[in-house]
């Protein structure tokens, strides 16, 4: 079987965020214990596993995503892979339906070769700031919201940017605050440097001490600074050592994410199910 690494939110190779991605033939999927084998051993954030459905239903792929710890409800970033994948390898064009635990999810090829993910937007809801978790993060919180299920952490939204990109977490003690873990956040410092917003994510929780880029917490990012800065467009930059930018747009319960992706790796897994 061909599998891929593909790195997304990114226009270059050896930034952004690295993907795995194997396309399995037609029927259902694997045995779980091989598909999280295969994820452990590849060790990125997320490994995609897709294969096609019939012709004619709501969805084109079923879609499942592994980190090498556990199965996850939801990723941006394995999605856009996969959709890259498909549309390079002229598997597919246009817009992809996948059916995923999220629900349905569509990813479109845009002029410019980015791909368009139409995602769920998250439902934020505020709460009280959590014992511990300043010290944890290693910085005080302005606010801190619950996401949805599907996302499973906390976006936390700090002073500034610079504070966003010195924090260095305990993530051993930021497990106890979140079913995934937590989303960084705060404005811009500067006007006009391409991005509205910058976050980092740390998912301890799920086997990620840093996630690179993560799509998934752009679901909640997009509709709590498109709140805070009046407007349903943006751009936000994940301010990771790979770094990576994700451009959000708001359309009611949904959130539009749009990236680049570059393919690095194509070979063959030998060990089958």
């Amino acid at each position: 079987m061909r599998i891929r690494i593909v790195d997304a939110f990114t226009d270059r190779p050896f930034a952004g965020n690295p993907a795995g991605v194997l396309l399995l033939g037609s029927g259902a999927f694997p045995d779980d214990g091989w598909l999280q084998q295969v994820a452990t051993e590849m060790n990125l954030s997320e490994t995609a596993f897709a294969h096609p459905l019939p012709a004619g239903g709501e969805a084109d792929w079923a879609l499942r995503w592994f980190t090498p710890a556990t199965e996850v409800d939801m990723c941006g970033h394995a999605t856009l892979a996969t959709a890259h994948v498909l549309h390079s390898t002229g598997t597919t064009s246009g817009t992809v339906r996948f059916a995923a635990r999220c629900g349905i999810l569509t990813a479109t090829a845009q002029e410019d070769g980015a791909i368009t993910l139409d995602f769920p937007a998250s439902t934020l809801a505020e709460v009280d700031t959590p014992d511990g978790i300043a010290e944890a993060l290693g910085a005080a919180p302005l606010s801190v919201l619950d996401t949805s299920d599907h996302v499973g952490d906390l976006l936390v939204e700090l002073a500034d940017e610079a504070v966003v990109r010195r924090l260095r977490p305990d993530i051993r003690a930021l497990a106890a605050h979140s079913q995934r873990g937590i989303i960084a956040t705060a404005a811009a410092t500067e006007p006009g440097s391409g991005y509205d917003y910058v976050s980092r994510c740390f998912f301890p929780n799920v086997g990620i001490d840093e996630d690179p880029v993560t799509g998934s917490a752009h679901t909640a990012l997009a509709p709590f600074w498109s709140s805070r800065l009046g407007r349903p467009e943006l751009t936000g930059l994940q301010a990771s050592a790979r770094s990576g930018l994700v451009r959000t747009a708001l359309r009611g319960d949904r959130v539009l994410l749009t990236g680049g992706a570059v393919t690095v790796v194509d070979g063959e897994l030998l060990a089958g199910p």
